[in-house]
Parts: C-alpha cells; sequence; structure tokens
C-alpha cells in the first residue's frame, strides 16, 4: 500500500483535480470525513489528512511514500531525507514583509536597524533579514499575523499573501516578496527504492498532468 500525504485546506481545494488526473482521487470527500486515512479510487494507494506542517515529517519518516506540501513549508523545514521530483504549480502565492501602511520602510528597513518580526516562518525569516543586515527579534505566531502591528505586539510580519485582500483589510501592505510558493511533489528516498515500480509511475503521471495543465 501507497500512502500520500496532504492536508486539507487551499491546498487540497486544488489538489483533488490533480488527484484525479492521476488516477489517485480520494473515494469520500476529504473535507467533510472524519477519517484521517482515506482509501483512494485505487486499491493500493490511500491518502492521509494531516496538517500542512506534518507532511514533510510524515514524508521524511517513512509514516507516507509521498506527499503534496507547499514549498514554503518545505524551506522553512529544510529537505533532508526527501526527493521533491515535481513542482505542481498549486498553490500558488508568495512569503512576503508587510507592515501597517504608516510604517516608514524607507528609514527602517535599512542595514543595521532592528525590528519586531511576528511570523510562523522563523527560519525564512531570519535568513532574510540577516541578508539585509537587519537584526530581527523574531516572534512565533500560527495565525491571524495581521493583528501583531495592529495590537504592537511587532513592527513587521512575514507571512503568505495571495491576493493582499486580508492585509488591505487590516490596515496592512505588502512591503515586498520574499520568496515565490507553489506545492511541490515530495517522495521518501528510501520509499523509491523499496516499491519503485508504484511510485515511479506515480511521479510520471504527475509530472505529465503538471505539464498539460
Amino acid at each position: 500500500m501507497i500512502t500520500v500525504a496532504l492536508s486539507k485546506g487551499r491546498i487540497l481545494t486544488e489538489a483533488l483535480p490533480l488527484l484525479k488526473s492521476v488516477g489517485i482521487a480520494p473515494s469520500e470527500d476529504p473535507e467533510k470525513t472524519r477519517r484521517l486515512v482515506v482509501p483512494s479510487i485505487r486499491n493500493d494507494v490511500q491518502l492521509l489528512l494531516v496538517r500542512a506542517s506534518d507532511v514533510p515529517t510524515y514524508v521524511r519518516y517513512g509514516g507516507a511514500d509521498l506527499g503534496l506540501v507547499g514549498s514554503d513549508v518545505l524551506q522553512e523545514q529544510g529537505l533532508e531525507g526527501l526527493y521533491q521530483p515535481v513542482d505542481l504549480g498549486i498553490g500558488r502565492c508568495r512569503l512576503s514583509l508587510a507592515a501597517a501602511k504608516d510604517f516608514d520602510a524607507a528609514s527602517r528597513l535599512v542595514a543595521g536597524s532592528r525590528l519586531r518580526v511576528a511570523t510562523k516562518y522563523t527560519r525564512l525569516a531570519r535568513d532574510y533579514f540577516s541578508s539585509q543586515g537587519i537584526h530581527a527579534d523574531l516572534i512565533k505566531l500560527y495565525g491571524s499575523m495581521e493583528l501583531a502591528p495592529i495590537m504592537g505586539l511587532a513592527d513587521v510580519i512575514v507571512d503568505l499573501v495571495s491576493t493582499g485582500a486580508t492585509l488591505a483589510a487590516n490596515g496592512l501592505t505588502e512591503i515586498t516578496p520574499i520568496a515565490e510558493v507553489s506545492s511541490r511533489l515530495v517522495v521518501n528516498q528510501a520509499s523509491l527504492k523499496l516499491h519503485q515500480t508504484t511510485i515511479v509511475p506515480l511521479i510520471q503521471a504527475f509530472q505529465a498532468a503538471t505539464t498539460q495543465g
């Protein structure tokens, strides 16, 4: 049995047509089911529903053979033990630096300055600010990042941005993108060797479906 890990939410909505095109669509609605392990329409493939941040962990340690996950999560956690053969071209957005509209970016975002930064992407944020010569005091949050500048918790935030509508609705503005984000197919390296006859055709099917899309 081959296990494919994926998460509910925005990426799953875009992933369902892709899963159908490669022949491993879930046999029941993953957004409505209470089951965490969902059969696919193939009797040798099952789908594992986990948090997005847990997908690489399940694949890395063999709890799943393959996974669909955002490149933001991969860059934050690292690719050790993972093979990343396909950019799936879904879940596109960007990881960006944002702040309140009255934030003086010209004077504050300069080498030698110090900022309080709210984000769940502490590794990526640290690397970015280090490259700019800015000292970042990182505050790790997991949701409603836009609240941090509003409540005076942080000067800026680093978070995913798609349309920018949520930022605007909360009086924030996007200052600069840090990284482009899309979903990737990741594969456990040991699983690829052990189940090559099943996994390689799946990888090829994802590649073909992505190219056609």
